[in-house]
């Protein structure tokens, strides 16, 4: 039997692409200045709406999937002997992973069949998303589960994301730097780069002073560390500012030949922690360390 693809919400995957692939999504929750949201991929969670919030000084947290809801939806494809490969947010950022682990033990006690596969992405927001994106593609060339899920192992790792913020005292709320240090690269026009490690968290990598300048960083070290251009597709993440999204990925064609770059906007749950203005550009390169 054809196996099914599964992700959680945080892939920030255009809804068209989720619907036309027929890929399952497991939604995170959002709670707004008191108010809890599903995260749908905006098929009714208004983004747009959300951005502004958040750009007036709005609260917002998320929340991990609880084991229960990854029993409900693995469920459906376990009764009919469906093959599942699930690919969700990185472990270093979420308890989900571990969640859907132990969502996979308590199914095996029930059924003696429970062909379940999950990766840990290592990766978070439009990452994980073209982590996704290049799994659907490789299904349809054809591609096995096991296959696929080798082919996922052996590239999440490479894959490169560079992240800026707008607003430092936004990582302050959140909790990732301290006010001195906030109040510190406020008065300087301080904009932090931000990567991902090799243990799948968000880490500070670099200090840039302007926000063009910040930006222009992201560019070069993507077009520095991209492995084989030509055979990519660069996702390119913003929470709010298409139009830079739309000079950089310029800015990226007149630099490297690529097979194609996609824009889109994140979705609420990454937008939560990193506020209105982030941008982040997703490429494949050497093993991140």
């Amino acid at each position: 039997m054809d196996y099914k693809i599964i992700a959680d919400s945080c892939c920030d995957l255009p809804l068209a692409f989720i619907k036309n692939n027929d890929i399952e999504i497991i939604n995170l929750m959002i709670n707004l200045d008191g108010k809890d949201f599903v995260d749908d991929m905006g098929e009714t969670f208004d983004r747009d709406a959300f951005f502004e919030a958040l750009k007036n000084g709005a609260k917002a947290t998320s929340s991990q999937v609880n084991i229960g809801t990854f029993i409900e939806v693995f469920k459906k494809y376990v009764v009919k002997g469906q093959p599942i490969i699930f690919l969700g947010l990185s472990s270093g950022l979420s308890g989900s992973y571990n969640n859907a682990l132990a969502a996979v033990e308590i199914l095996k006690e029930t059924y003696e069949q429970v062909n379940i596969t999950i990766v840990d992405s290592k990766a978070a927001c439009l990452g994980e998303g073209l982590l996704v994106y290049e799994a659907v593609n490789r299904k349809k060339e054809g591609q096995s589960l096991e296959q696929v899920v080798n082919w996922l192992e052996d590239n999440k790792m490479k894959l490169h994301s560079w992240v800026t913020v707008d607003d430092i005292r936004h990582l302050e709320r959140s909790g990732r730097i301290s006010s001195v240090s906030a109040t510190l690269g406020s008065v300087l026009n301080v904009k932090p780069i931000i990567v991902m490690n090799e243990k799948g968290g968000l880490v500070p990598s670099a200090k840039v002073r302007g926000r063009k300048k910040s930006l222009h960083y992201l560019i070069n070290k993507t077009v520095e560390g991209i492995v084989d251009p030509e055979s990519q597709t660069i996702f390119i993440g913003h929470v709010g500012v298409p139009e830079e999204a739309e000079w950089i990925k310029k800015e990226i064609e007149s630099k490297i030949k690529v097979k194609d770059i996609q824009i889109h906007p994140y979705g609420p749950t990454i937008a939560t922690h990193t506020g209105f203005g982030s941008v982040a550009l997703f490429s494949f390169g050497e093993v991140r360390k």
